[in-house]
């Protein structure tokens, strides 16, 4: 349904199936029978945001209504965007071809804080002011979710609404709202405060922010009477119950994830102190083994895919995976459809999970220490021992693994060189646990692969106070890893320290960055997570220009006292919690997992449930 001048410049662009549309399983609308038109925009590229399991739930479930008619957006990658602006091709939607001002809502999913400035250029190319104050009634609503959210205020003025939490149940109730304002006429304005009312709603325009003298935050207060003084994160109870799609969408081009991806639980039980999903996600939630057997069965049936992704936060701690394998066994082998499990853990892989491993299509397994030392680890809270790891190491070699891939981190808090050397020293003992091993494959060798993050302080976990290493500090680090490497058999990657330091800034900024977004975003940067496209410079001309320190948000440790940017915004973390955690980590001191003991998180309120540790504490 693409329009004759789209048609004139796919010639002209690299991978013309990523703005065709008319993929297998997406769905198009007679739209003169619908009540609103919702356009979803991921704002990177078609082959990062078409494996992306986000989009595909809440893609399903809008058009699951009849009057809802839900269309995908992604970010034009440089030459498709060029001939657009030369020709003057408005953004437009992949189903119905048409441009994002006819549509009501635009919603815009935030997974990485470097997409910004791609949020900008694609209201932009959709003929919109990029600020909310400057969009009237004539355009659509745009909203924000996503992790990204839980900390919106470097991008609160570009935003009229940020759903916080999962959106399957919250996305009706919008769309219900905007359906009935658009038949009474209802303004822009009391739109706003009427959706500000939805339990998860975050309206930025409806609160103001007032700053200390040393640029910290005094007071964030909402400016009208019907408005919360917090918005709480929407969570859905029961995943057996929750709409799940029977299809996705097929894309004509090869994508990141190619394959059926099932979500087999929400949250995550662990409490490693540095992960801000393992807390944006809470309280756990598991799917029951007979539900996620049929729907993968059917997802397998309606898009010819031969592979299933189980994804979780660690999918290991699903407390019936030994028999989920056992259903999806029954026919999958038969199929020829492999299974993969990402997110293991080394604590739990057990022999009888390894042995359905092996009857599927075997690849490298992947594991996440995090950190190379003992005492690390426990400052981190990751409760893993190296010798767990050793002996999952043997396990997987002895059943004919012989490559493993090893995550870590460089620059957590407490960390020294020493624990920097300690990564290097761990791959070591992989290593030789595969040569000293009888049992290993005959005739081959071993490959352990380090993938080296640099670690990022985030809202709503218990570092979120701690300062970030400076670039030339994790600079540094990662030479004395590469120094410390002194074998073949272990090769190491590692993130840009520049992307890293800019993520910081936008983790755990306030609205006085939305003028640092535009300035970089008017003056080219796009694509900002793409090492090509990444332009640093540009960026640090943007802060001085506006009058912004970058350092102030990523070098200072915070005060427990100090007002966070994202104080008023309640995810069901408890705030004496996490400075408990954060106290705990000095002390190398660890916390049991949620299924050994509750220690207070205070998340389980959200499901209707109690807190152990709080309940104790009132009595």
């Amino acid at each position: 349904m693409i329009s004759k001048d789209v048609q004139k410049i796919l010639p002209l662009v690299q991978k013309p199936g990523r703005y065709t549309g008319g993929e297998l399983n997406s769905v198009v609308k007679d739209k003169s029978k619908v009540k609103l038109r919702y356009a979803f925009c991921f704002p990177d590229s078609y082959e990062i945001g078409m494996s992306h399991l986000g989009i595909k739930i809440l893609y399903s479930a809008a058009n699951e209504r009849d009057d809802v008619w839900c269309e995908r957006v992604f970010a034009p990658w440089h030459d498709m965007e060029k001939e657009m602006r030369q020709r003057k091709i408005p953004l437009y939607a992949l189903e119905s071809g048409d441009p994002l001002t006819d549509f009501d809502l635009i919603g815009f999913t935030l997974q990485y804080e470097l997409c910004y400035t791609n949020v900008l250029n694609l209201l932009d190319l959709a003929g919109m002011p990029v600020r909310s104050s400057d969009r009237d009634e004539r355009y659509p609503l745009v909203v924000g979710g996503g992790p990204c959210a839980c900390n919106p205020e470097p991008m609160a003025d570009f935003f009229d609404m940020f759903m916080l939490g999962e959106g399957e149940e919250m996305s009706n109730e919008l769309f219900d709202l905007i359906i009935g304002c658009k038949e009474k006429g209802v303004s822009k304005k009391e739109l706003l405060k009427l959706a500000s009312q939805i339990e998860g709603v975050y309206v930025p325009s409806l609160y103001d922010v007032v700053y200390n003298d040393d640029c910290t935050i005094k007071s964030v207060t909402p400016n009208e009477d019907c408005v919360p003084e917090k918005v709480t994160k929407r969570i859905i109870s029961d995943l057996d119950t929750v709409h799940y799609p029977e299809k996705f969408i097929v894309p004509f081009v090869e994508v990141v994830h190619d394959r059926v991806i099932h979500e087999i639980l929400r949250g995550c039980i662990r409490g490693c102190r540095f992960c801000q999903a393992g807390f944006l996600y809470r309280p756990i939630r598991e799917k029951s083994p007979g539900v996620i057997d049929e729907q993968c069965y059917r997802l397998c049936k309606n898009t010819g895919y031969d592979e299933i992704s189980l994804s979780s936060l660690s999918t290991s701690d699903y407390t019936q995976l030994e028999d989920l394998m056992g259903k999806l066994l029954t026919w999958t082998e038969k199929e020829k459809v492999n299974i993969a499990l990402p997110s293991l853990r080394v604590d739990n892989f057990s022999e009888k999970l390894m042995e359905h491993l092996k009857k599927v299509r075997r690849s490298g397994l992947t594991f996440a220490p995090e950190a190379g030392t003992q005492r690390l680890r426990d400052a981190i809270n990751k409760n893993v021992t190296e010798e767990e790891m050793l002996s999952t190491a043997r396990q997987a070699f002895s059943g004919g693994w012989t490559s493993v891939k090893l995550y870590f981190m460089l620059g957590l808090p407490t960390e020294t060189y020493d624990d920097v050397a300690g990564i290097a020293d761990l791959a070591q003992k992989v290593v030789n646990e595969f040569y000293r091993n009888p049992d290993k494959p005959k005739g081959k060798g071993v490959q352990v692969s380090i993938s080296v993050a640099s670690f990022v302080p985030k809202p709503f976990t218990p570092f979120q106070w701690e300062a970030q290493d400076t670039v030339d500090e994790l600079i540094s680090k990662q030479n004395h890893l590469l120094s410390s490497v002194t074998t073949k058999k272990v090769s190491v990657s590692y993130h840009k320290v520049n992307i890293s330091f800019l993520e910081g800034v936008f983790a755990r900024g306030d609205r006085r960055l939305c003028d640092v977004v535009e300035y970089a975003w008017k003056h080219g940067c796009k694509f900002d997570s793409w090492d090509d496209s990444f332009l640093f410079d540009v960026w640090l001309e943007a802060f001085e220009k506006c009058g912004v320190d970058p350092l102030f948000y990523t070098s200072r440790k915070r005060a427990y006292t100090e007002i966070l940017p994202w104080d008023h915004l309640d995810y069901g973390i408890r705030k004496e919690f996490l400075i408990c955690e954060n106290k705990k980590a000095y002390e190398n001191e660890t916390t049991p997992h949620c299924r050994i003991k509750c220690a207070g998180c205070g998340s389980n309120m959200l499901n209707g449930g109690e807190c152990d540790a709080m309940r104790q504490s009132m009595v």
